[in-house]
């Protein structure tokens, strides 16, 4: 398993169930095109590449190299590593035909290729220099009100939205992006923060 603290942006749900055996990392699909209109997710990328740095890992096709060149565009240079999957024709198991241009996307390539390119981009299993700490989990979400009570959708907004983070996120993707951006030192700072302006407010 590949740890590293950049954030690897790919294309689709199926690239990133792939991945899940190689990178020890945040993933963030693009869901293909939808990136171009999406602002909240762009700023949402700006923001982890500003903290964290992007690893760019899309197909090796045409709209691949879209998405990639997208990216680059909104994105100062020095924050983004690229990583190629090479040109591999064939079908995934999943697909009734091939794609457009007839190349395995990033989701069909054989693991060791992905660790290739992952090589090549200079990202290793060495590259993390997070040394181990405490991180936020499911339980203190629920806790904190943030997940499974009957208010958490309303309170996990208000505390999205004091992070200037997206106020869609669900409880699931709310997590790693909090470790990704707060410590739970921080993370706790800014519950209290919340819970001290919804009591003011009621």
């Amino acid at each position: 398993m590949i740890k590293t603290d950049r954030v690897v942006i790919v294309e689709g749900k199926y690239d990133k169930i792939k991945l899940a055996s190689i990178l020890d990392a945040v993933v963030i699909e693009t869901d293909g095109f939808a990136i171009f209109n999406d602002k909240e997710k762009q700023k949402l990328i700006r923001r982890l590449a500003e903290t964290k740095g992007l690893l760019i890992l899309t197909d090796s096709d045409s709209a691949g190299f879209k998405i990639r060149s997208f990216i680059g565009g909104m994105v100062p240079e020095e924050q983004i590593k690229h990583a190629y999957i090479p040109d591999i024709f064939g079908k995934e198991k999943r697909k009734t035909e091939a794609s457009k241009e007839g190349k395995l996307g990033v989701e069909g390539v054989p693991k060791e290729r992905i660790i290739e390119a992952l090589q090549k981009a200079g990202v290793t299993a060495e590259e993390t220099k997070e040394t181990e700490r405490r991180l936020v989990t499911k339980t203190d979400l629920y806790e904190d009100g943030l997940s499974g009570k009957c208010d958490s959708a309303i309170k996990r907004k208000a505390f999205l939205k004091s992070l200037d983070l997206p106020e869609l996120l669900s409880a699931n993707k709310l997590l790693p992006i909090i470790n990704t951006f707060l410590t739970y030192e921080e993370y706790k700072k800014a519950v209290a923060e919340l819970h001290n302006d919804l009591q003011s407010i009621n």
